[in-house]
C-alpha cells in the first residue's frame, strides 16, 4: 500500500497539472475558454477529468522510489513500467498529459527520494534517475524521439537528463513575478511564456518546423519584453500570441508539461535550512 506521503505527493502533482490547465489565456493551449474544443480540438473538461487518472500511478512511482531508496537503474525501469500503465489509464479516462506524466513522474519519484530537499535538489535527483536507460521500454521510437533526432532538440528525455533546466527557469520566473507584485495567475503565465521563449518544443517542431518554433519563441519573448502579463502591453502581446497560435493550430504542449512540473516543485515545503532565520 502507498503511504500517506506518497499519496500527498501524487495529489500535489495532479493539483499542479490542473492548476496549469486552469490558466488563461495560454497561447495555443487548451484553457477554460475552450470547453467545446472549438479552438484547440482538445476538450478542456476532458483534460481536467483525465488528469485525475494520473493519481494512482504517481503515488505508485513515489512508493517505488521510497522503497528503492536510491536513483538506481532498477528504479528507472520500475518507473517506466508504472508510467506505461498510467498512460493507459489516462487514455481510458480521455487521454492527454503524456509529457506532463513524464516530467511529473520523475519529479514525484525524486521528491520521495529526497523528502526534505528543496525544489532544485529535487530536480537534481530527477536528473540522476533519468540518467539511466529504461531497458524494458518498447524498442519502437516515439514521435518525440524521432523529432529530437531529426532536429537535434533535447526533447523530453534530454530535458530530464539535464536536470529540467526549463522547470528551473519557470521557478525563477515565478519568484521574479511575485516579487514584482504580479498576481498568482500572472506569475504563472509569465513562467509559461518564459519556458516557451527558449524551449525546443518537439511538438512545435513536428507541426511547424524550425521556422515556426523560432516564431513562437520570438512571440513569447515579446510578451516578456513588453513587461510580462501583469502589464497592459504584456497582456496585449499575450493575447496577440494566443490568437496567432490558434489561427495557425500550433500548440506548445511541451511548455505546458514543464510548467506543471515547476508548479509541483513550487508547492513543496521549503526546507528549514532554506528559510530566512529571524534577526
Amino acid at each position: 500500500m502507498n503511504s500517506r506521503e506518497d499519496d500527498a505527493l501524487a495529489q500535489a502533482a495532479v493539483a499542479a497539472l490542473t492548476g496549469q490547465l486552469a490558466l488563461a489565456p495560454k497561447p495555443g493551449l487548451p484553457d477554460p475558454r475552450d470547453l467545446g474544443a472549438s479552438r484547440t480540438r482538445v476538450d478542456h473538461r476532458a483534460l481536467r477529468w483525465s488528469a485525475k487518472a494520473l493519481t494512482p500511478g504517481l503515488a505508485a512511482m513515489a512508493a517505488a522510489a521510497r522503497r528503492t531508496g536510491e536513483p538506481s537503474p532498477q528504479l528507472r525501469i520500475e518507473l517506466g513500467a508504472i508510467g506505461r500503465c498510467a498512460e493507459h489509464s489516462v487514455g481510458l479516462a480521455g487521454g492527454g498529459h503524456r509529457g506532463a506524466l513524464w516530467a511529473l513522474g520523475l519529479l514525484v519519484a525524486a521528491a520521495a527520494l529526497e523528502p526534505r530537499a528543496g525544489a532544485r535538489e529535487v530536480a537534481a535527483a530527477a536528473k540522476r534517475i533519468a540518467a539511466h536507460p529504461d531497458r524494458r521500454a518498447p524498442r519502437r521510437p516515439s514521435r518525440g524521439s524521432s523529432i529530437s533526432a531529426k532536429y537535434g532538440a533535447a526533447g523530453a528525455r534530454g530535458e530530464a537528463r539535464a536536470g529540467f533546466p526549463h522547470v528551473r527557469r519557470a521557478l525563477d520566473a515565478l519568484a521574479a513575478a511575485r516579487s514584482a507584485g504580479a498576481g498568482e495567475e500572472e506569475a504563472r503565465l509569465d513562467a509559461l511564456v518564459t519556458v516557451m521563449s527558449t524551449l525546443q518544443d518537439t511538438e512545435l517542431l513536428h507541426t511547424a518546423g524550425p521556422i515556426g518554433l523560432r516564431h513562437v519563441q520570438a512571440g513569447a519573448r515579446g510578451v516578456l519584453d513588453a513587461g510580462g502579463t501583469a502589464t497592459e502591453a504584456g497582456r496585449a502581446a499575450l493575447y496577440a500570441l494566443d490568437a496567432d497560435l490558434h489561427a495557425r493550430a500550433w500548440s506548445p504542449r511541451g511548455s505546458a508539461g514543464l510548467l506543471a512540473g515547476a508548479l509541483f516543485l513550487d508547492s513543496l515545503p521549503v526546507p528549514v535550512s532554506s528559510r530566512e532565520r529571524p534577526a
